[in-house]
């Protein structure tokens, strides 16, 4: 079935993950997404990733999954008249250059709208488009420390950690694609598009809870505190005797008093020290220790059967290992394979969220570097072979 954004076209031009996430989102669910990546090497993303087979980066074939690859030199006047022509004919441009570059090359959104109304154009940066910080480079990790995140992430005696992956880059990602599609629902009111400005900074700060509130009336700041949140309690990662790593969330009163049935040791609920939320919280070292030596002395399996049994919330801490064997994964299929040119059949993970009646799909692995120039060129913009030649003789495409 086709998805939800069958019929939308999209031209992204965004290179490594803010923007290139921001259009797989939007191909997994049904929209033309047209890449455009300039000739030569492409985008950068296609080299990224920490494993390669036969010499080949893996990662591409996710993030470009879905996509059509067209090859076109944005900084030449040619390159530019093709890419307006396209976008002409599109309904969304996604883009996550540093701020003032598509006004350097006449693309702003005033002027590609008066080709295209309808346009929707996003744009991914690490501080927006306006403001002191604009124009400065906003890398993903930077836009994760000024909105809070890398400060919070790690254990309290040392400098701050980092996710292990690239979050503040994702979740702009996610937040542009959020308010493209609302662009596209206003549009249908309207009857025109309009600029979605996402900046990493601050996609980072709209996930920090309660955190900017806390400040501005307590004046309290949230420090590090390694794999618990402070006054939460029961909620850790603990070691079982098989070396596997159980994540065990009891602290609401109900369910803290089945995980104690579930240790055989009842009379832990009615201990003064856990008897309450704030109790537990106040207590939480206590607590942990407690449950650790518990662990401790279980395989992980005898663990989870007593705590499924006790209707206790926990989990292992997975791998890829975990996921590939899980039942779970398996029959909601959140595990997909896809064909791939080179690879044979590769796994990724599938597309997220489930709808009912759209849902969307994963068609083809990441495209080859213009693989479809000549198809989007001639077919799409009309352009003959000879143009499509002299486009090439020229280093344009």
């Amino acid at each position: 079935m086709p998805g939800p954004l069958a019929g939308v076209r999209v031209v992204e031009m965004g290179q490594l993950i803010a923007g290139p996430f921001c259009g797989q989102l939007m191909a997994d669910f049904g929209a033309e997404v047209i890449k455009i990546e300039p000739p030569g090497l492409g985008d950068p993303m296609r080299q990224w990733g920490q494993q390669k087979k036969d010499g080949r980066p893996l990662w591409w074939a996710v993030i470009g999954r879905n996509k059509k690859s067209v090859t076109l030199d944005l900084r030449k006047p040619d390159g530019q008249a093709v890419a307006r022509k396209l976008i002409a004919k599109s309904d969304v441009l996604i883009e996550n250059f540093r701020p003032g570059t598509m006004e350097k090359w006449g693309m702003d959104y005033a002027a590609l709208s008066k080709d295209n109304p309808r346009l929707v154009m996003i744009r991914v940066s690490g501080y927006g488009q306006t403001g002191p910080y604009a124009k400065r480079p906003g890398y993903g990790q930077i836009g994760e420390a000024m909105g809070g995140l890398r400060y919070i992430i790690g254990e309290p005696d040392r400098v701050p950690s980092r996710a292990g992956v690239s979050i503040g880059d994702s979740l702009a990602a996610t937040y542009a694609c959020l308010g493209g599609i609302m662009a596209l629902y206003a549009r249908e009111k309207s009857g025109r598009g309009q600029v979605v400005d996402s900046a990493i900074y601050e996609a980072v700060l709209a996930m920090t809870e309660s955190l900017v509130i806390e400040y501005d009336q307590t004046g309290y700041i949230r420090e590090r505190a390694g794999s618990v949140l402070p006054g939460i309690a029961p909620s850790n990662i603990y070691p079982c005797a098989d070396g596997v790593l159980v994540m065990i969330s009891g602290n609401q009163d109900s369910v803290f008093k089945r995980l104690s049935a579930a240790m055989d040791q009842p009379a832990l609920s009615a201990d003064p020290r856990f008897i309450s939320h704030a109790a537990r919280g106040a207590n939480m070292a206590v607590l942990d220790d407690i449950i650790g030596a518990w662990t401790n002395a279980l395989p992980s399996a005898e663990i989870l059967a007593k705590l499924e049994a006790n209707d206790v919330p926990a989990g292992l801490a997975y791998r890829g290992p975990e996921m590939f064997a899980d039942a779970h994964y398996k029959a909601r299929e959140a595990i997909a394979k896809i064909a791939h040119p080179f690879f044979g059949e590769v796994a990724m993970q599938n597309v997220a969220p489930r709808l009912s009646d759209t849902p969307g799909a994963i068609n083809w692995a990441g495209p080859e570097l213009g693989e479809h120039t000549r198809h989007v060129l001639g077919e799409l913009l009309g352009l003959s072979s000879g143009d499509i030649d002299r486009l090439k003789h020229e280093g344009v495409i």
